[in-house]
């Protein structure tokens, strides 16, 4: 029998459920024992994901063709580290606060590594671990957060619709219609899914 393919995606980005505790953010926070979750099932919360050539990310063709399919026309780059952000520790405290944005959060790693963490249709946290060469687009309206692994480094592209927005809604904000959207494609579709499938 042959081993199915191994999706190339993994080798940047690995996602598991997390555990409760409340130790040091940047580690990694698997339960036990290990939970792992796949990249199809995070494409089922919207969160999709590839893997790209970030030391060729100018240049680079398959990134210009889902910039266009997409309408990613703003790009800015981000060093998430002690020497390069200023209020370096504030500004890790809100990225970990959990919150939602009314756009797409677009990230594309260049450099080091980082943790997105983003909630399942139970409201679990799932740990999104992305490195260089991993893009991942958060649909709007999802509730995440973000922070650095322990080598307390990442450099990043963002990328936007049209001029960007960074404003983050600190949850509750589940009257936003960018919410409301969310949950009604994401979370309600999988709940009445479930729901067939308890009655077959």
């Amino acid at each position: 029998m042959v081993a199915p393919a191994k999706d190339p995606r993994e080798e940047v980005i690995q996602a598991w459920y997390m555990d409760d505790t409340d130790e040091d953010q940047r580690l990694p926070h698997h339960r036990e024992p290990k939970e792992f979750v796949s990249l199809d099932q995070l494409a089922e919360l919207g969160v999709l994901s590839w893997k790209l050539d970030a030391d060729n990310h100018e240049t680079d063709a398959e990134l210009k063709k889902i910039r266009e399919e997409r309408g990613y026309s703003y790009v800015d780059l981000i060093e998430v580290c002690p020497e390069k952000l200023p209020n370096y520790e504030e500004k890790i405290k809100s990225f970990f606060e959990e919150h939602l944005h009314t756009d797409e959060e677009i990230r594309y790693c260049l450099g080091g590594s980082g943790y997105f963490d983003v909630r399942d249709h139970n409201d679990h946290w799932i740990r999104v671990w992305v490195k260089k060469g991993g893009m991942i687009v958060l649909p709007a309206g999802i509730y995440h957060r973000f922070t650095l692994d322990t080598d307390n480094y990442i450099k990043a592209m963002r990328l936007f619709v049209g001029d960007p927005v960074w404003t983050p809604f600190n949850r509750p904000h589940d009257h936003l219609p960018a919410r409301k959207e969310y949950v009604q494609a994401f979370v309600s579709k999988d709940d009445s899914a479930r729901a067939v499938d308890a009655a077959a």
